[in-house]
C-alpha cells in the first residue's frame, strides 16, 4: 500500500471556489479565473508516494508546490480532491484526529528553521515529543539520539543563535526525526543555506535515508537538488503537475518543451547511469568474453561520469552488472557520447527553431512594410483623432522561461 496518495487535488483562493473548480474541469485556465477574482494555486494534482521514497516536487516560484505540500498534512484544506495517508482519508477527519496525525505521523521541516530562541538545542529537538505528552526523560533521550544522527552531538546545551545556518537546519531536521514520524514534509528546507552548506545537508539527508528509510516529500525550485535527491520527481507549472518520473526519465524523455528547457543545462553525466543507457552485448559473444575484454566493470547505478576514463582507454565496451553480479549489458564509447550529446542536440534544435521563427517574423514584417508603402497613394486619410487598431504583440511567455538563462535567473 502507498504511504501517501493525492487524488485530483485543487486549491482555489477567492470567491466561489467550487465554481472555479468546475470551470477548471471544463477547460478554463488560471488567467480566466484571475479575471473573476479567484486564484487557482493547485489544479488537478494526483500522485502516489511509496514507503521509503523521496518524492521531490519541483517548480518555479508561484507554481503551487508549497500550497500542494500544505494540503498533504491538512494545514490547507483542499477545495476539491482528497489525500490518503496509509489508506486513511485525512481530508475528511475531525480536527482532533488531524492534530494527532500531525503530531505523531507527519513531521514538517521548514525553510527558515522555525527554532525557539529561548529554548536550547536539545529542547528545540524535543519539542514535538513534548507536544505528544511524553515524559521529559524519554523525550530528551530520543532528542539526543536524533541530534547525534544529524551530527550535532555535544551541542545539546547551546542556544540557536550560537549555531550556523546549516547547524540550525540540522536542529529542525532532528526535531522532525525525533518524533519518529512515518512521513517527513520538507518545504524548501535547504534553499536558505549557502551552496556548500546546502550540499552538505543534502549529503546528510541521503546518508540518514540509507538508515532510516523515511518517506519524504521534498519541495525545491533547484533542478540539480531535485535530480540529486529524488527517487521520483514531479515538475509543476502554473498549478499543474506536468510530468512525474525518475531523474533519468525526465532527462531522457521530457514531457514538453517547458520541461526540456528546464533540463537542458543539467550535467547529464552525473544524473544518468550506466543502467539507463546500456545495450545488450553482440550476439554470439559470451558474458565471460565481454567481462574479460571490458576495460572496466560497473554496476547499473554507476553515473556516466565514472565511465569516461575506462572508455577513453579502450575501444572495448564497459561491462555493466546487476545486483546479482551477472552481466546486464554494455556501454560502448559511441553510446556514452550519444547519451551525453542528446541535451546539446535539443538545445541546438530549439535555437534553430527560434532562428527560423525570427527570420519568418522579419520577412513578414518587411512584406507588410512594402505593402503599406505601395498603398500610400491610394490610402484614404483617417479622420482627425482616430486611432489605429493595430497593437504590438507581446512576445514574452508569461507562463514560463524561454531559455536556460531565464530558468537559472528565476531559480
Amino acid at each position: 500500500m502507498s504511504r501517501l496518495q493525492a487524488e485530483h487535488l485543487y486549491k482555489v483562493f477567492g470567491r466561489r471556489p467550487d465554481d472555479a473548480v468546475r470551470k477548471l474541469e471544463s477547460g478554463s485556465d488560471r488567467e480566466e479565473l484571475r479575471a473573476d477574482g479567484t486564484t487557482a494555486a493547485v489544479i488537478d494534482a494526483s500522485f502516489t508516494v511509496e514507503p521509503g521514497q523521496i518524492f521531490v516536487v519541483m517548480g518555479l516560484s508561484g507554481s503551487g508546490k508549497s500550497t500542494l505540500l500544505r494540503m498533504l498534512n491538512g494545514l490547507l484544506e483542499p477545495t476539491a480532491g482528497r489525500v490518503l495517508f496509509d489508506g486513511d482519508d485525512i481530508t475528511n477527519i475531525s480536527a482532533r484526529k488531524l492534530r494527532e496525525v500531525r503530531s505523531k505521523k507527519i513531521s514538517m521541516v521548514f525553510q527558515h528553521f522555525a527554532l525557539f530562541p529561548h529554548r536550547s538545542v536539545l529542547e528545540n529537538a524535543a519539542y514535538g515529543l513534548e507536544v505528544q505528552g511524553l515524559p521529559r526523560a524519554e523525550r530528551e533521550k530520543r532528542a539526543t539520539e536524533a541530534l547525534r544522527l544529524c551530527g550535532l552531538e555535544g551541542w545539546e546545551k547551546s542556544w540557536p543563535d550560537e549555531l550556523s545556518g546549516g547547524m540550525q537546519q540540522r536542529v529542525g531536521l532532528a526535531r522532525a526525526l525525533a518524533t519518529d514520524a512515518d512521513l517527513l514534509l520538507m518545504d524548501e528546507s535547504f534553499s536558505a543555506l549557502d551552496p556548500l552548506i546546502r550540499r552538505d545537508m543534502q549529503d546528510q539527508l541521503l546518508e540518514l535515508q540509507k538508515t532510516l528509510k523515511k518517506t519524504i516529500v521534498f519541495i525545491t525550485h533547484d533542478l540539480n537538488e531535485a535530480m540529486r535527491l529524488g527517487d521520483q520527481i514531479a515538475v509543476m507549472r502554473d498549478g499543474r503537475i506536468v510530468q512525474i518520473g525518475s531523474s533519468e526519465d525526465i532527462l531522457v524523455r521530457p514531457a514538453n518543451d517547458y520541461v526540456a528547457s528546464f533540463i537542458q543545462d543539467v550535467d547529464r553525466s552525473r544524473v544518468l547511469t550506466a543502467g539507463a543507457i546500456m545495450e545488450q552485448p553482440e550476439a554470439g559473444v559470451s558474458a565471460k568474453e565481454v567481462l574479460a575484454d571490458a576495460p572496466a566493470t560497473v554496476t547499473e547505478d554507476t553515473p556516466l561520469v565514472e565511465l569516461f576514463t575506462p572508455s577513453a582507454s579502450s575501444d572495448a565496451a564497459v561491462a555493466v552488472t546487476g545486483a546479482d553480479g551477472e552481466l546486464s549489458g554494455v556501454v560502448s564509447r559511441e553510446q556514452l557520447l550519444s547519451a551525453l550529446g542528446e541535451g546539446e542536440e535539443h538545445a541546438a534544435e530549439e535555437h534553430a527553431a527560434k532562428g527560423e521563427t525570427a527570420k519568418g517574423e522579419t520577412a513578414e514584417g518587411k512584406a507588410a512594410e512594402g505593402k503599406t508603402a505601395g498603398d500610400k497613394s491610394d490610402a484614404v486619410p483617417a479622420p482627425r483623432g482616430a486611432t489605429s487598431g493595430t497593437t504590438k504583440a507581446d512576445s514574452a511567455d508569461e507562463d514560463g522561461p524561454r531559455d536556460a538563462e531565464e530558468v537559472a535567473a528565476r531559480a
